[in-house]
């Protein structure tokens, strides 16, 4: 007797746990309690796992916080960080993704799990299809131009009312992409391409020579800030689409090459605003960084694989074998770069004549188009947020610095309450930034021009009022008088002002 009663309640054991279950999640009190039990033991089993892997849970200043202290809680908005001027608050008041969005909490809002879902995995799966375009080089050498088919256009009534720069016309903002420097498209590169064409860009992904299945035809491979190639690129997007607005984006490490063209052709760039997503804006520090291994030991074994490729093309001319045995970036970039009189000594210091070429912000007085950059405080790729230039952001009115406290490394996912259709904010904020800042530069330009046309039919006017009263003057004193010498027109115009106004008109210093 005593058996058949002990096996009916095994029996109803489970009914009874799972009746129970169902009255304690009626109750708010314990589903409050279960939803910090579940996050808690979460957090530790990612604890564990970072700590196998040996991922760091503290970067730089900011400590990864436990889910018990930041549970139903949202990271603080990103701060933009610039140089008080017109553009800084034509973009506070038009461009409102800068300064109000809620990034995801953890878990999904973790610096490595973004990291790796927006550089390795999270491929959508009606991912954007490109058309490829192999382009020559004066030197011989081929770069590679994905061309993004253009089948995402959407009806305007679709947009939400939003603005494009010249979106669903016969002449669409052509939107240049730039990887990162191993090359490669990676899935925050295919969604980033993916909205833009849905919002009526034109999207075309740069790729250097050697990367991305880029034939290397010569033996050179480029240096980390050489943007000789990206300029020739450039130009030859804008001979195809010459009456299209061209702003880019660089994707990480590619921002050296891309703030390394904007300061070396100043204002005579073809482009007319850019941005950069978790850029490398500091790229000795960047490379005698430690980086976390797992991190490492990706982007090594990738840079390797594509030189393995040209081995013996290359060995006569690189070290190649030097830097195939290399266990950092910072020994590979040296073994294919530095020739042997740049060479230095196991130290934290580099031979200063490779960054003078190579520093992204090198020749940063001489950018003359609006450049936005979007950085994390827990990026695990790059240095602490401590080491970033702020001075730059705070004295030149081209740069400005949206810094958010989460991230990771291109990752920036919203919270959920906040998703639609795009759930990365570093894409909307940088596609908003480039159409409210190229309208900024089209608004300035038209009030300069007049402006100067105001100033010169003033200037007309009072040399023909001079000319009228100086006629009538010489008609009632006589022919002795002498006609007084006219005013060159506009220079009146010019002094009659308290001061010339400050413009945005690009001033050509090269």
């Amino acid at each position: 007797m005593e058996s058949y009663v002990l096996d009916c309640l095994l029996c109803l054991l489970p009914c009874s746990l799972f009746f129970l279950l169902c009255l304690g999640l009626r109750w708010p009190g314990f589903c409050s309690w279960v939803n910090v039990a579940v996050r808690a033991a979460g957090w530790m089993l990612w604890v564990t796992t970072c700590l196998i892997l040996d991922l760091p849970l503290l970067h730089g200043d900011e400590e990864l916080k436990p889910p018990e202290t930041s549970s139903g809680q949202t990271s603080d908005g990103p701060r933009l960080i610039c140089k008080p001027s017109a553009l800084a608050r034509y973009l506070l008041q038009h461009c409102g993704s800068l300064t109000k969005a809620k990034l995801a909490d953890w878990p999904w809002g973790d610096p490595h799990l973004q990291t790796v879902s927006s550089q390795v995995c999270g491929e959508h799966a009606d991912s954007i299809q490109f058309t490829r375009e192999h382009l020559l080089m004066k030197d011989g050498g081929v770069v590679a131009l994905d061309w993004a088919n253009r089948r995402w256009e959407v009806k305007k009534e679709q947009q939400s009312g939003t603005k494009a720069l010249g979106c669903f016309t016969s002449t669409p903002p052509v939107l240049l992409l730039i990887p990162q420097t191993w090359g490669g498209t990676t899935p925050h590169l295919q969604w980033l391409s993916q909205q833009a064409a849905r919002q009526g860009f034109s999207v075309v992904v740069f790729h250097h020579r050697g990367t991305a299945g880029s034939p290397l035809t010569t033996a050179r491979i480029c240096e980390f800030g050489d943007s000789a190639d990206l300029e020739q690129a450039v130009l030859y997007v804008r001979s195809r689409h010459p009456s299209s607005v061209l702003v880019a984006v660089s994707e990480g490490s590619g921002s050296a090459v891309l703030l390394s063209y904007l300061g070396e052709r100043g204002s005579s760039t073809c482009l007319t605003a850019a941005a950069a997503i978790s850029p490398v804006l500091l790229g000795q520090r960047w490379f005698e960084s430690a980086m976390p291994p797992l991190y490492r030991w990706g982007v090594l074994f990738h840079r390797k694989m594509q030189l393995s490729r040209y081995v013996s093309s290359l060995r006569g001319i690189l070290d190649v074998d030097r830097a195939l045995r290399s266990s950092s970036l910072r020994d590979f970039e040296e073994a294919l770069f530095c020739s042997p009189t740049e060479k230095v000594s196991p130290s934290t210091e580099r031979n200063p004549s490779y960054w003078g070429r190579n520093e992204p912000l090198r020749d940063a007085d001489e950018v003359a188009v609006p450049v936005l950059c979007i950085c994390s405080s827990d990026d695990p790729l790059l240095p602490p947020a401590s080491t970033l230039p702020v001075s730059l952001f705070q004295s030149n009115p081209y740069f400005l610095l949206a810094l958010t406290d989460r991230g990771g490394h291109c990752g920036f996912a919203l919270d959920a309450g906040q998703q639609t259709d795009e759930d990365t904010w570093s894409h909307i904020a940088v596609l908003e930034f480039l159409r409210v800042a190229s309208d900024f530069l089209k608004e300035a330009e038209r009030d300069w021009k007049s402006w100067r046309g105001q100033q010169e039919v003033n200037g007309v006017r009072g040399q023909k009022s001079k000319m009228n009263a100086a006629a009538m003057s010489r008609r009632r004193r006589g022919a002795t008088m002498k006609r007084s010498r006219p005013q060159p027109a506009g220079q009146s115009g010019v002094d009659d002002v308290d001061g010339d106004p400050f413009t945005w008109k690009r001033s050509y210093t090269r």
